[in-house]
């Protein structure tokens, strides 16, 4: 009896009048090479398997998905578990049913499950998803989740904070405390503490500090400039925003279901807003002439969109970029008309939600009462006013809006040196 070759493998002949034929192995006892009427070549292992008293033949593979090496080395490895009592097939099941857990196990695919299960109805969850894909999944992604140290956690909050953005840090330590407590209450992804238990954001960030950054009129008005020249989608966007005071998400996400045009009122819902209540905007005539200059289109219902209107804008990165370089170009003409040279100055940085704080610090110096100003951007009635005063407020907040966008109008297209207003006059 010749020793099998994988060219004697290839040699055999189909089964004459389709009865199959073995052909030994001299190597493996028990290996088998079965040759069908049609020619097919499968390796099979001849054994005696647990809860069979005479031998059988089990099938391998067929020859071409295994070489006779391959094929070899799985006989050897089947012929080992059967002296241990094992059958084979079951030990396949379980390494299949092994990996199986380890896939789902990943950081990735607990990641999409969090994502999934958490983070639709959430006000937040866009920008939530869009920090696990980008903070997390490329560092973990291939990593069972159990394996996840706070070595881990630690190297990236500080890659955030060592690229000088430490509330990003902040945010990124407290969505990896969420993700990973979510995880350990699931109890299927085999993770029974948080990588995040013992880090402290004091300790590895720095004490939070609140941001006071307002922009001051020179550059409200650099700012209204540069949001012209940016044009649609950000332009109109960033107007919005100064005009209404609301958080960037809130008029990102907005969608012309929202608003009403004849009653100049701007419904936000409450699965977006912060305090999960929804929060109606008067609209003024700045507001409104912005929106009237929007288009409308057939796909989609947002506002603010480069696909369409099917999905919102989510680019600002970029968009603020281009908005800082237009902005510092205004800023210094405007110094120019003033006899200044601001060439070698720098307008002091600045986030997208300091016009937030810009516009609500613009309504204090105006005759609006404190509560008013506060809930004109959805900040929520203090202590007993939550439970007693259900009073909208929807006439205070519209004259607030109204005088505010008066206030910036004014700012940003100042009347020239040589007309008095009457206001002024009047005094």
């Amino acid at each position: 009896m010749r020793t099998l070759t994988d060219a004697k493998v290839r040699s055999l002949k189909p089964a004459p009048d389709g009865k199959p034929y073995d052909v030994k192995d001299t190597e493996i006892p028990g290996l088998r090479v079965r040759v069908l009427g049609g020619g097919q070549r499968t390796f099979v292992l001849l054994a005696r398997f647990p809860g069979s008293p005479n031998p059988t033949r089990r099938a391998l593979g067929a020859y071409g998905d295994l070489t006779l090496e391959e094929a070899r080395q799985k006989a050897s490895a089947w012929r080992k578990l059967l002296r241990n009592g094992v059958d084979p097939h079951v030990q396949q099941e379980r390494e299949r049913l092994a990996e199986l857990r380890q896939r789902q196990t990943t950081f990735t695919a607990v990641a999409e499950d969090f994502i999934r299960d958490k983070l639709p109805g959430e006000r937040k969850g866009r920008e939530a998803e869009r920090d696990i894909r980008r903070e997390f999944v490329p560092r973990w992604g291939k990593r069972p989740i159990a394996e996840i140290t706070a070595h881990d956690v630690r190297d990236v909050v500080m890659a955030a904070k060592d690229r000088g953005a430490p509330y990003q840090a902040h945010n990124l330590l407290v969505l990896g405390r969420r993700l990973f407590s979510w995880a350990i209450d699931q109890q299927i992804y085999g993770l029974e503490s948080s990588p995040c238990e013992r880090l402290k954001p004091k300790a590895i960030i720095g004490k939070k500090v609140f941001r006071t950054r307002i922009l001051d009129d020179d550059q409200l008005r650099a700012f209204w400039r540069a949001t012209r020249r940016l044009g649609y989608p950000y332009g109109p966007l960033f107007r919005m925003l100064a005009l209404t005071g609301q958080r960037k998400s809130e008029v990102a996400e907005a969608r012309w279901s929202e608003i009403d045009l004849a009653r100049k009122l701007w419904v936000i819902p409450a699965e977006r807003m912060k305090a999960d209540a929804a929060h109606v905007v008067p609209l003024s005539d700045d507001v409104i002439a912005i929106l009237e200059g929007l288009p409308r289109f057939k796909k989609g219902d947002f506002l603010f969109s480069t696909t369409f209107g099917v999905k919102p804008v989510n680019g600002f990165s970029k968009a603020k970029e281009r908005l800082d370089k237009r902005m510092r170009l205004s800023w210094c003409a405007l110094g120019r008309v003033r006899g200044v040279d601001r060439r070698k100055a720098h307008v002091e940085s600045w986030v997208i939600h300091d016009v937030r704080r810009t516009m609500r610090t613009g309504l204090s110096a105006l005759p609006v009462s404190d509560l008013v100003r506060e809930l004109v951007i959805a900040h929520t009635k203090p202590g007993l006013h939550r439970v007693y005063d259900q009073h909208a407020y929807l006439d205070e907040k519209r004259h607030a809006l109204e005088l505010w966008a008066s206030r910036l109008r004014a700012i940003v297209e100042p009347a020239p040196a040589n007309v008095v207003r009457l206001d002024q006059a009047r005094g």
